[in-house]
């Protein structure tokens, strides 16, 4: 049962996620012209998507007694005053918070901002990073670009380059994250990301030699339309043949994780499928984990809402215990559950 359970709760959120989608999509013609796609794709393989460098973030803290939210400036400023603050948590392990590790959970979402993974952001990783403190480790935040409170008030849709360029934005302050914390001390920094975080955080690790880990919990590989696929709305089913067009095209470009090589060893990776997910079926997944090299990958007997929403019994502790060789740290934490497989190729 839990197979076709497991997709019918993603079906169904297909539906709803997409509903919302068709709501704000704009008509494109099938070559994507007047939606800024030619532009698109020269900025996505020039050097300006993802440049070389990169700056620490000057961080500051909100004047309150937690110390727990800070913000930014966007190291990629656009033409929108809140999108161009990045917020975010810390959670630390103590008061000598900077000799330990930290691990960076990107929620999920769409960067067009019109789906915000509010149940990550909001609930479970508050609890995945007191585990990480009770464990030794530094936890943290970051909102992605036009989430949350970062979404203009007067926002609709986004074309192609609007989007290329909320991609960048989201990696640059990934990366001007790690280096503030490299700098404050903090002796290795690992990322965590579900669904899009997983993907954006596939998209850094390969140009940041600095990270120690990352973990790519269902994360997207590349322009994959399988969720559209099965739509049932008509506006989306009628713009999927121009849609096939524009995503062929965009999967040239590093948008597509297959055709880059990561900057740190493979033995520092970490995939997690979802065996039964619609959203992010386990096919690009495995494309993946073989332009990778064969990474560690963990095959899960879930969907892609039962995974991304923590429905998996002792996955955190799991995650943990997998990292901490790579942080050069000890964790204790309890075993996990009987029923979920161990690591597999």
């Amino acid at each position: 049962m839990i197979g076709p359970l497991a997709k019918c709760i993603d079906w169904s959120a297909i539906q709803v996620l997409f509903g919302i989608e068709a709501l704000f999509m704009p008509k494109a013609q099938p070559n994507g012209s007047n939606l800024r796609l030619e532009e698109a794709l020269q900025f996505l393989k020039g050097p300006d998507f993802i440049p070389a460098e990169s700056q620490p973030a000057r961080v500051e803290f909100n004047p309150d007694k937690s110390g727990l939210h800070f913000r930014f400036p966007t190291p990629r400023p656009c033409d929108f005053a809140e999108n161009n603050v990045v917020h975010g948590r810390l959670y630390r392990c103590g008061e000598n918070w900077q000799e330990q590790p930290v691990i960076v959970l990107l929620h999920g979402g769409n960067l067009d901002g019109h789906q915000n993974d509010f149940l990550n952001h909001r609930f479970r990783f508050p609890l995945i990073s007191r585990r990480c403190n009770r464990a030794g480790l530094n936890a943290a935040t970051l909102l992605a670009p036009y989430h949350f409170q970062r979404c203009p008030r007067q926002f609709g849709s986004m074309d192609y380059l609007g989007w290329a360029e909320a991609t960048a934005q989201a990696v640059a302050e990934i990366r001007a994250l790690t280096g503030w914390l490299l700098a404050e001390g903090c002796p290795a920094i690992a990322l965590w990301g579900i669904s899009m975080g997983g993907w954006l955080a596939g998209l850094a690790v390969c140009r940041d030699a600095r990270l120690a880990s990352v973990v790519a919990t269902v994360p997207r590989v590349r322009m994959d339309l399988s969720a559209a696929e099965q739509v049932i709305w008509r506006r989306i089913r009628e713009a999927l043949p121009g849609l096939r067009v524009v995503n062929d095209a965009l999967d040239m470009t590093p948008l597509n994780l297959t055709l880059a090589k990561q900057a740190i060893p493979r033995e520092n990776i970490l995939l997690i499928e979802g065996m039964y997910d619609l959203c992010t079926p386990p096919e690009p997944i495995e494309e993946l984990w073989q332009a990778r090299g064969r990474p560690d990958i963990w095959r899960l007997p879930l969907g892609h809402i039962g995974i991304g929403l923590g429905f998996t019994p002792g996955l955190t502790g799991r995650v943990l215990r997998w990292l901490a060789p790579r942080l050069n740290v000890h964790v204790a934490t309890k075993r996990v559950s009987r029923g979920f497989p161990r690591n597999a190729e």
